[in-house]
């Protein structure tokens, strides 16, 4: 549940806001000529995209370039909200801050490929500086107008630039606007282990779910329900007889939040309990 949005608009787009949510919260974020820069205040956002998952915990931020995202976020502590603070970026208010005189570094070239969608920037003291101001133009929004915007954004694309040697951060600020598309295998195998719903995977592939099963049945020859558990389910396997690890945590990794549905799922495949498919294969193991 949303229980703070505070909004600045420049030229019609909101550009920054300030926001607190009572987690834990999903939503699913299409950014089709837009990118963002998120800062978290409190609490702990991620970012999932067709091929990339970021996590950002108090002063670390994302950086997403245009595309499809799910955002999952909880709060630091069981109870607590989270706010943060997002600053928008719109090719039509890029051009208005730079008077159409773009920088190089936010021009798009072959040099600068895309590297990744989205990445996390560290605790960062000057960032840290540059947010604390922005709380207080929130404190104090009667100071704010357009030129007092543009400065921010301005001086917060500055600051990326100049404290982050970062390969990745370049090429996201230099393709801010270029959409990058993933085809339904390269979203499948970058989630296949989450705890994504088929919704959820359906819209980080642009898709409809309809269209989204129907694509799928074609890529994989069964359901999209149907290989995905299959496919936990035997990565379960393998952990179960390699590793250590706990059953819990097993069932967690191949993205299953309830254990008794992984346990029946898992029985259901292999006609024994995970633990006693675990003391088995301990068993041959001695063996051989």
């Amino acid at each position: 549940m949303i229980t703070e949005n505070k909004t600045f608009c420049l030229f019609g787009k909101a550009v920054l806001n300030k926001i607190a949510i009572q987690p834990p919260f999903e939503v699913q974020t299409q950014m089709n000529n837009e990118a963002c820069f998120l800062y978290v205040l409190e609490g702990e956002q991620t970012s999932i995209s067709a091929t990339e998952k970021v996590i950002a915990k108090k002063d670390e931020s994302i950086l997403e370039k245009c595309g499809n995202y799910l955002n999952k976020i909880k709060g630091a502590e069981e109870g607590n909200s989270t706010e943060f603070i997002t600053i928008h970026f719109f090719p039509e208010t890029i051009k208005a801050i730079y008077k159409d005189e773009i920088p190089d570094f936010l021009k798009s070239s072959k040099e600068k490929k895309i590297i990744s969608g989205m990445t996390k920037i560290k605790k960062n003291l000057l960032l840290k500086k540059f947010f604390d101001s922005l709380l207080f133009y929130f404190e104090n929004e009667e100071l704010v107008d357009d030129e007092i915007l543009k400065l921010k954004i301005k001086e917060l694309i500055l600051l990326l630039v100049k404290t982050q040697n970062d390969e990745t951060v370049s090429s996201i600020l230099a393709n801010l606007f270029t959409t990058k598309s993933y085809n339904l295998k390269e979203t499948i195998n970058a989630n296949l282990y989450s705890s994504i719903s088929i919704n959820q995977l359906a819209q980080l592939c642009a898709l409809s779910r309809s269209s989204f099963i129907r694509e799928f049945k074609k890529e994989y020859n069964q359901t999209p329900a149907t290989y995905i558990k299959s496919e936990k389910i035997k990565r379960a396997a393998e952990l179960l007889k390699y590793s250590s690890e706990s059953i819990s945590g097993i069932a967690y990794d191949c993205g299953f939040n309830n254990l008794a549905h992984f346990s029946r799922s898992f029985d259901e495949k292999y006609q024994l309990s995970p633990s006693k498919y675990r003391l088995e294969q301990t068993g041959k193991k001695l063996n051989q």
